[in-house]
């Protein structure tokens, strides 16, 4: 063999060894990779249900706390932003997006959240945390804040001094079963190719419960402390994702920042927004139609009103998509007219049936302002793993949240690329394969 053969043969040898890592980091990417929690690239054990219905029912089965939480944060009447309060992290393990925090950086494993402002972290010497920490005194750029600072104002439960300096330091509840103690730091952000300096969050160094994402948060709401803010000019207040299949093992979902390398002839619906919950993307819901029938919704089950906080959400951290309830019978109503029964409910779905090859299921359709998003049958139905029984991927709104507001989850959204363009305030959405 040549030398230049050689030198092929290693080429083509090396090339082949990336090929098959599909877990391997993309140096030349600046898209951030999307992967599902439960999978084969996460470092995070999934359970073992019996089927992938259950395995859905599983990960939705702490919706109604995060819907109560979402449901509560509309009604406030401060714009103050919370770090991590309440039930925010109840029903968000479902992504995470790998970051490097610290110099030189250290991997950490963050959720990803469209409805949360800010980051944390579980640090060093945490109590009752896993792991996997970061740790403060391997960073050369790591400095706490004090209760001086202006972000210091933005946390809720802080134990300050009335005068004199002293560390940013907050304790927060978590709905009755976990609770943490954190101080509030800054240090430098990796995001793929981008450096964030000085990038605040939430240093914990207590935990109890079990509810909080073993390696943190990373908050992509609209408020002061959220990375689309805090990366100032960097990313222009833009970024989108493509969120893959629960089944998808590896990368290939992907997070992108900034305006460059959005899609150009994607379609949009006006955001908009609350007073008393500004970290929140509200849009425009007018309609849904099932197959080809427009569905007869009562127009308050749609209506936006900024003050109470009703209308229609999109939430990354939010499994099932929840429609108030006159809504969700109307959508159930009208489905099964179409579909074969008899009907029956597994977990929080309530129309369940035999999936026969010969009956052709109606889609199911989004219409918001602007544009309409139709489901492929797979963000529509979930089916067992014998495949023998399917269920209508939707559910009612829990009865403990507020009955006004509609909540447009990830188990719709994946596939589909995502658009947040705050700067012009509007929302795109496109199908988009990333499995």
């Amino acid at each position: 063999m040549d030398f230049t053969a050689t030198l092929l043969f290693f080429a083509l040898f090396i090339s082949s060894i990336q090929a098959v890592d599909p877990c391997g980091s993309r140096p030349q990417n600046k898209d951030l990779s999307v992967i599902p929690i439960y999978g084969k690239c996460s470092p995070f054990k999934p359970p073992k249900p019996e089927s992938w219905v259950d395995t859905v029912i599983n990960m939705a089965s702490k919706d109604p706390a995060r819907l109560k939480y979402l449901s509560s944060l509309v009604a406030q009447k401060t714009t103050a932003v919370p770090i991590a309060s309440g039930q925010q992290v109840l029903s968000i393990g479902n992504y995470v997006v790998k970051v490097k925090l610290g110099t030189p950086g250290q991997v950490m494993f963050m959720v990803l959240d469209t409805s949360n402002n800010v980051a944390w972290v579980p640090c060093s010497g945490c109590t009752g945390c896993s792991a996997t920490t970061f740790l403060p005194s391997a960073s050369s750029s790591y400095g706490s804040l004090d209760c001086s600072l202006p972000q210091c104002n933005q946390v809720h439960g802080l134990s300050c001094p009335a005068t004199g300096a002293a560390a940013c330091i907050f304790n927060q509840s978590y709905g009755g079963d976990s609770s943490f103690s954190a101080n509030l730091a800054q240090d430098s952000l990796t995001l793929a190719n981008d450096v964030i300096p000085n990038f605040a969050f939430g240093c914990i160094n207590s935990i109890s419960g079990n509810s909080i994402p073993s390696q943190g948060l990373l908050g992509m709401g609209r408020g002061p402390m959220s990375l689309l803010l805090q990366s100032g000019s960097l990313y222009k207040s833009v970024f989108s994702y493509c969120l893959p299949s629960f089944k998808s093992n590896y990368f290939s979902g992907s997070l992108k920042l900034g305006p460059a390398g959005q899609p150009k002839n994607i379609r949009t619906t006006p955001l908009l927004k609350s007073p008393h919950r500004p970290s929140l993307y509200y849009v425009n819901l007018t309609g849904v139609s099932v197959g080809r029938v427009r569905v007869p919704i009562p127009p308050e089950c749609l209506a936006f009103n900024p003050n109470t906080g009703a209308g229609t959400i999109i939430d990354s951290g939010t499994v099932v998509t929840r429609f108030v309830q006159p809504l969700y019978e109307a959508i159930r109503n009208e489905f099964v007219k179409h579909a074969k029964g008899p009907f029956s409910t597994i977990g929080l779905f309530d129309t369940c049936f035999e999936a026969k090859p010969e009956v052709e299921l109606p889609s199911l359709t989004l219409h918001f302002e602007g544009l309409s998003m139709k489901l492929p049958m797979e963000n529509t139905f979930l089916h067992t793993s014998a495949g023998s029984r399917a269920c209508l991927a939707i559910a009612p709104a829990p009865n403990n949240v507020n009955a006004a507001m509609n909540v447009i989850a990830n188990l719709q959204q994946q596939n589909h690329r995502i658009l947040f363009d705050v700067a012009n305030s509007r929302l795109g959405i496109a199908r988009e394969a990333c499995n």
